[in-house]
């Protein structure tokens, strides 16, 4: 096995991980092999692309017969995926909350959701998807207990800045924030702010752009 490239770009990784989706979408349908222009059509970039990015993570094809679909599955696994898998927390077990949950456990990633954190009475104590929810102030133990690795967090914008230190004390490693306040974090924990209206108005704005 080739050795794992280390400073990958972020948008490279974020393509592989869209690659491998693909790939087993592709596979699931008996397809054994694909052409480098082929997988970048499905995605709506070049095939100089696709190139670049597997011969940064040191995948080769057979020129005759292109990408062995599930080599390079499991190749982009060995590049993506933690040894062991790492559990999410949710913080907010509001509607985005809950349908994060019920989306995100059904992929059969190793990444699994584990525990929801929530402050309103009637959800703590109770399962979402087979998932527990537990009192937001116990977050910082509950952390350590459970192992947790990742959160996502899907509260109101107005309150998404009173979990940041608590993020911090508990030493979780990767935050991706649904909310529309972006959050900043020290170094040696990833963020990723995911702000769903600025993506839409983004959109509006080239859908208004082309229709005039």
């Amino acid at each position: 096995m080739a050795a794992i490239p280390s400073n990958i770009p972020e948008k490279t990784v974020e393509r592989l991980s869209e690659y491998r989706r693909t790939l087993l979408s592709c596979y699931e349908q008996g397809i054994t092999h694909v052409f480098s222009h082929v997988l970048a059509g499905m995605h709506g970039i070049t095939a100089v692309q696709v190139r670049r990015d597997l011969m940064l993570i040191g995948f080769t094809s057979d020129a005759k017969k292109g990408y062995d679909v599930k080599e390079l599955i499991d190749f982009i696994g060995n590049i993506l995926d933690s040894p062991e898998p790492l559990n999410i927390a949710v913080i907010g077990m509001g509607h985005l909350g809950q349908a994060i949950t019920k989306y995100f456990n059904d992929k059969g990633l190793k990444l699994r959701i584990t525990a929801a954190f929530d402050n309103d009475p009637q959800k703590i104590g109770r399962e979402y998807f087979g998932v527990p929810v537990y009192a937001a102030d116990d977050f910082e133990h509950e952390v350590d207990e459970m192992e947790l690795n990742l959160v996502i967090i899907a509260v109101p914008s107005e309150a998404a800045a009173d979990y940041r230190l608590p993020i911090i004390n508990a030493g979780i490693k990767g935050v991706l924030n649904f909310t529309s306040k972006p959050l900043n974090f020290p170094l040696g924990i990833a963020v990723e702010n995911y702000d769903i209206t600025t993506l839409l108005e983004k959109l509006a704005y080239f859908v208004k752009d082309s229709e005039v």
